[in-house]
This record gives C-alpha cells, sequence and structure tokens, in this order.
C-alpha cells in the first residue's frame, strides 16, 4: 500500500504547500461543476469559472500550455454558457436539452480541426515538443474543446466528448505527476456516464427552475 502511496503523491513531497492546497481547491470545484452540469443546473457554470481560473494559473506554473489553454477556453465558454442557459424559449420556460443538429455536428467537425491546427501552431512557436505528451494533449484539447462548446448549447451529445477525453486524461495526468487531478478525471467520467443519460431522459423538456 506504501508503494502505491508513493506513487501516487511523491511528484507533491517537493512542490510548494500552496500549489497543493490550490490544485485541492480546484478540483472540489471542478467535480462540483460536472456534478451539476449532470443536473442541468445553472451552478454548473460559476463553481466551474472558479475551477478553471485555478487550473490556468497552476497549469502555467507547470509549463503545461496545452492544458492551461484547455482551462482558458473552459474560463471563457462557461461565461457563454451561462448566458445561453438563462435564455427563455418564453415566459416561464429556459431553452430545453436538445440533440446536436447536422449543422452542428459540422461545425462540431470543423472546431475540432481547428483547434488541432491552433494547437500545432502554439506548440511550434513555443517549441513544445517536447514530449509524447505533446500529441496526446493536442487530441484530448480538441476533444474537450468541442464537448465545452456542445455543453455551453445543451447538446446531448456533449457528454460523448467529455467521456472520451476523460478515459484518455487519466493514466495522462498519472504520468504528468498531477495524482489529485487524474483522480478527478476518474470521477468526471463516472458523473458524464450518468449525465449522458440523465440528459437523455430531460430532452427537449423545458425547465422553469434551472437551479434544480
Amino acid at each position: 500500500m506504501s508503494h502505491i502511496f508513493n506513487w501516487l503523491f511523491e511528484p507533491y513531497f517537493e512542490t510548494p504547500n500552496y500549489l497543493i492546497v490550490l490544485e485541492v481547491i480546484g478540483v472540489v470545484f471542478g467535480f462540483l461543476s460536472v456534478w451539476y452540469s449532470k443536473k442541468d443546473n445553472i451552478l454548473v457554470f460559476p463553481t466551474g469559472l472558479i475551477s478553471t481560473s485555478i487550473f490556468v494559473y497552476i497549469l502555467l506554473v507547470y509549463g503545461l500550455l496545452g492544458d492551461m489553454m484547455i482551462n482558458a477556453y473552459y474560463f471563457i465558454m462557461s461565461i457563454y454558457g451561462w448566458y445561453v442557459w438563462t435564455r427563455k424559449q418564453d415566459k416561464d420556460h429556459y431553452i430545453p436539452i436538445k440533440k446536436t443538429t447536422k449543422e452542428e455536428h459540422f461545425n462540431s467537425v470543423l472546431l475540432f480541426v481547428g483547434t488541432i491546427g491552433f494547437i500545432l501552431i502554439v506548440y511550434s512557436l513555443f517549441d513544445k515538443w517536447n514530449s509524447w505528451t505533446a500529441y496526446v494533449d493536442t487530441f484530448t484539447t480538441a476533444l474537450f474543446f468541442v464537448g465545452m462548446w456542445l455543453m455551453a448549447k445543451k447538446r446531448l451529445e456533449n457528454w460523448v466528448y467529455w467521456i472520451i477525453g476523460d478515459l484518455i486524461s487519466i493514466p495522462l495526468y498519472f504520468y504528468k505527476g498531477l495524482a489529485l487531478t487524474a483522480l478527478q478525471y476518474i470521477l468526471f467520467t463516472i458523473i458524464a456516464i450518468y449525465g449522458y443519460k440523465a440528459w437523455q431522459k430531460q430532452l427537449n423538456t423545458p425547465k422553469t427552475n434551472l437551479l434544480k
């Protein structure tokens, strides 16, 4: 058991305490954000803004450019999603969860390809092609960009992108030495699976209260 503990947490032995505390806070609010997303609750966005702002700083310190850009994008899209979710389709009902349209699927592909192209340019400019993880980061970044965009638009299929990206990220963060973040992604995967099922049951059903 001690060997497993050392393997998980050895990277933290020389990490400043304030960074560990920040990561714990970021993980907690990240978990809350995904949980509220599963429940179709507007609190997904304020909790997400707290988590992503913390991780932008932490990942900047670690020099993990791709991961930092993902969280910066999450921050921006959380503001956009907060606006979209609070729009009403009539006097008493907010916009419902819907399936992705053919046009949105096409735009998702464009966003995925465009994100990969953008990351390739940024990584080349900052000379970040120093590990095989950079190539995986490029792929997961594109997945998460699409997932966040669809989630902000209340589209059911956003969960598919989250699940695939989360499953790839779990071993990746263990390898990078961020065990707490890796454990967070395990929880994210579980919640995302249940989130897909929960949203599927609520398709095309407008809500009168975004806090339930």
